[in-house]
């Protein structure tokens, strides 16, 4: 009885023994786990996945150095972390879980892995331990990337494909495992000290390259604290019992100085790489705004491949698909048929002793639209003087070249308005001497009508030559002597050519002239009625004026040889086409005047507030 006690007090023994070792283990690991975690879960891609996951190498470490006596400590440790590391984060308690089992089925397949084909202890002293530890580290990693994605995809809605999400978790666990069991498992010999530096400089080399140096800092530090473990806690080569302390803190120390300089190297110039690009991207974009804004497009005309480049603007200048290749001899074949040949003869014309070259074409986009185009370029010729490249600018000149016919139009129409002024006017100054009695009586009756052809001048100019609304060119027209108590008009609004402007305002001068001299604004009590309308609606083809003189003197006989009734009589079915009834009645002037008219371009509203024939008082 009492062996059979001191048995199971044994056996009690070891189990309460094997419960502490597994709770103590637990805790380490866990700590170690915790911590590495915790930094790790700085660096992340833009998956949410950590750059760099050292943690998977501590717990599949320790499973490999301690044997399966300690595959519960390691997953208590490494699930109780992985939870605690993740909620200090922003995941939530159901993705940990996830994660942790994940973690610590990782390690428990490495290490499983590791005992199964290559025994244990194990050492990296052979080639093909090397390579098992790399498959290994492989396959567990690439199962538990499976659940980890499943983990992203369910709980936390990951922007990126599930594949990516895979990688960037496999790629993170692989290395972790990797370097973190290389720093332990290395034999105790003199040069392997240098060998986890270097295995790490692909990683901090990747982490320079692809993120802000902050990353690199955390990378250094996180290594720094791995080898400072491994020395303190004596794992590894770093913690060798055999090697004096001194040496291995001479070791750790330029392991730590040499990762740091490297890692604070590589990210200073990957950095300062990322600035450049960045200012070259921002100045591209200006330079593309700026061609943009110019309607300006740079081309590179490779001669030898056949080939061209054109900046990002070509498609929406030449009206091409960005996504289809547009050739040299697309380009030409849209170079418009009368300016193709001349087009062509420039280009092949260049050589060495005269590579520029400008010409300006018209150029069918395949929108149909037709544009200008001004091209100017040089020509760059290899040793031999054979053509090479030709490069240059190419500039959309359509809206110049529509200003330039315009202002051309412009010019032809004024020029030839000018002239039928000067022969106008030299008429009058013609005709108009034999009616006059005296010099003074001639330069003063031509000073009137000078001043009335000016102010139809003036009246044109104001609608820049679009037409003069009726209604001004009578009111002006009557001004000089008329008061709003002698004068009315009245009539729709009506515009008028310019043809029609200017001799309509000689007729109405010569009618207000007739009328200031002999007729009913000679007299207090006199006063003139001119109306107007378009026939019985707004697009009839006629315009009638009726111009009435009511008060005045008694009317003598018509005076047919004065040049002012002729003017009035004879103008208008002259240059217009129309008639004119000019009656010289005892009880005033009558004159009935009708202008054939284009239908009315727009309408506006009634020369008066009333009714389209009410009456307005023309002001002085």
């Amino acid at each position: 009885m009492r062996q059979r006690e001191f048995v199971a007090l044994l056996g009690g023994a070891a189990a309460a023994w094997r419960t502490s070792s597994t709770i103590w283990l637990a805790v380490v690991v866990g700590s170690l786990y915790i911590l590495s975690a915790k930094l790790s879960l700085s660096l992340l891609t833009p998956t949410g996945v950590a750059v760099f996951w050292p943690a998977a190498g501590v717990a599949a470490g320790v499973l490999i150095a301690f044997g399966p006596h300690a595959r519960w400590g390691v997953i208590i440790g490494t699930m109780v972390a992985t939870i605690v590391a993740n909620l200090l984060g922003d995941r939530n308690l159901w993705s940990s879980i996830v994660f942790a089992l994940c973690n610590a089925g990782e390690a428990v397949l490495t290490a499983w892995l590791i005992e199964r084909y290559f025994g244990s202890p194990f050492s990296l002293d052979r080639l093909r331990h090397v390579l098992g530890l790399l498959g290994a580290a492989i396959a567990a990693t690439a199962v538990s990337g499976i659940g980890g994605t499943v983990g992203f995809a369910l709980f936390h809605h990951a922007s990126a494909s599930s594949f990516v999400t895979w990688q960037e978790w496999f790629a993170s666990d692989a290395l972790g495992i990797v370097m973190s069991v290389i720093v332990i498992a290395l034999p105790p010999e003199p040069w392997t000290t240098v060998v986890p530096i270097a295995l790490l400089f692909p990683v901090l080399l990747w982490i320079g390259a692809r993120c802000p140096p902050v990353f690199a800092a955390a990378a250094v530090f996180i290594v720094t604290l791995a080898i400072v473990w491994t020395t303190t806690i004596g794992i590894g080569h770093f913690g060798d019992p055999d090697v004096p302390m001194a040496d291995r803190v001479l070791a750790a120390r330029a392991g730590i100085l040499a990762v740091a300089l490297c890692a604070y190297v590589l990210a200073a110039l990957f950095a300062e790489r990322r600035q450049h690009e960045a200012a070259l991207a921002e100045s591209e974009a200006r330079l593309q705004e700026a061609l943009t804004a110019g309607a300006v497009t740079t081309f590179a005309w490779d001669v030898g491949r056949g080939s061209s480049q054109r900046s990002a603007n070509a498609a929406q200048i030449l009206g091409f698909d960005p996504r289809q290749t547009f050739t040299p001899s697309d380009f030409l074949s849209r170079v418009h048929p009368d300016d193709r040949e001349r087009f062509k003869a420039l280009v092949r014309g260049v050589v060495p002793e005269r590579p520029a070259y400008g010409v300006t074409f018209r150029f069918r986009r395949p929108d149909g639209r037709e544009v200008w185009l001004e091209e100017t370029a040089k020509a760059e010729f290899d040793a031999m003087g054979h053509l090479v490249r030709v490069k240059g600018l190419t500039l959309d000149i359509t809206a110049r070249k529509r200003s330039e016919d315009q202002q051309s139009l412009l010019i032809a129409t004024l020029d030839h308005r000018v002239k039928n002024l000067l022969a106008r006017v030299a008429a009058v100054a013609k005709d108009m001497r034999q009616d006059s009695s005296s010099l003074d009586d001639y330069i003063q009756a031509l000073d009137r009508r000078m001043q009335s052809m000016a102010g139809a001048h003036a009246l044109l100019s104001q609608s820049r030559w679009e037409g003069v609304d009726l209604a001004d060119l009578v009111r002006y027209q009557l001004a000089p002597n008329g008061t709003d108590a002698n004068t009315t008009i009245g009539g729709p609004n009506i515009t008028l050519s310019v043809a029609v402007t200017q001799a309509l305002a000689m007729v109405v001068h010569e009618l207000a002239t007739n009328a200031a001299k002999y007729g009913a604004l000679s007299t207090p009590h006199g006063r003139v009625e001119v109306n107007w309308n378009r026939g019985p609606s707004e697009n009839a083809a006629n315009l009638s004026i009726a111009w009435r003189e009511i008060g005045g003197p008694a009317v003598p006989p018509s005076p047919d040889g004065r040049y002012g009734v002729s003017i009035i009589r004879n103008l208008i079915p002259q240059e217009l086409g129309g008639w004119v009834d000019l009656a010289f009645a005892s009880s005033g002037v009558c004159c009935n005047i009708e202008i054939p008219l284009e239908p009315a371009p727009h309408q506006h509203r009634g020369v008066s507030a009333g009714d389209a024939r009410s009456r307005e008082a023309v002001q002085p």
